[in-house]
């Protein structure tokens, strides 16, 4: 019998299948049903090895595509130089330089991106409701990793703060798909037509996020 290969294994309440995911790094993660025994997490990497090569084939190909400059953080579309500092506790931008905590601090850095992500969506988002005459309730920068964006039926808005690490033309994209969906929710015809004619070029982006979407990590 085929080896199996290692994964991280999370339990969900809310999952109805087995589902298996590759992370950026290669990690394989396996995410089980509530009352799902352990060897249908094994039997699910096991049928799926073919594809996690694959797909790990393909992440290293994206990653190799966009490699950044050692020691920088991307921002939309420049490079901002990490600087680390001792004592310091929070990130702080000047310029082209991030002003980090040493020891580096993840936690730090990602709490500065969501600051960040808010100023840099905010502007954009009102500018596309106030162009498309509709009007939403409420921004929220999250860290959900299913989706890029969403707009609920409300019209509460939220979006992904590691959008900041995408050219800035693809941000741009996602704010106007969901502004979109202020007025129509679903991914009908009428959705793409509504996208197509205020982002004619939308597929690019849509195709970037795809291929390149798992890079954007720090």
């Amino acid at each position: 019998m085929a080896l199996v290969t290692e994964y991280t294994l999370r339990r969900s309440p809310r999952a109805r299948r087995v589902r298996v995911s590759v992370e950026s790094d290669g990690a394989v993660q396996v995410t089980l049903p509530k009352r799902a025994s352990l060897r249908e997490a094994d039997e699910a990497v096991r049928e799926l090895a073919p594809w996690i090569e694959r797909r790990r084939r393909a992440l290293a190909r994206a990653a190799a595509e966009v490699a950044r400059t050692p020691g920088t953080v991307p921002y939309l579309d420049s490079e901002l130089t990490l600087v680390p500092q001792a004592g310091r506790t929070r990130v702080h931008r000047r310029g082209d330089m991030l002003l980090v905590p040493e020891p580096r601090s993840e936690e730090a850095l990602e709490r500065w991106y969501r600051r960040a992500a808010r100023a840099e969506i905010a502007p954009r988002l009102d500018a596309a409701v106030a162009r498309a005459g509709t009007a939403y309730d409420g921004l929220t920068i999250r860290g959900q990793r299913t989706r890029w964006a969403s707009c609920s039926s409300t019209g509460a808005m939220s979006f992904y703060w590691r959008l900041l690490l995408a050219p800035e033309a693809v941000l741009d994209y996602v704010i106007e798909h969901e502004v979109c969906h202020l007025e129509v929710m679903d991914h009908s015809p009428r959705f793409w037509r509504l996208l197509e004619s205020r982002v004619p070029d939308w597929r690019e982006h849509s195709r970037w996020l795809r291929r390149y979407g798992s890079t954007l990590v720090l």
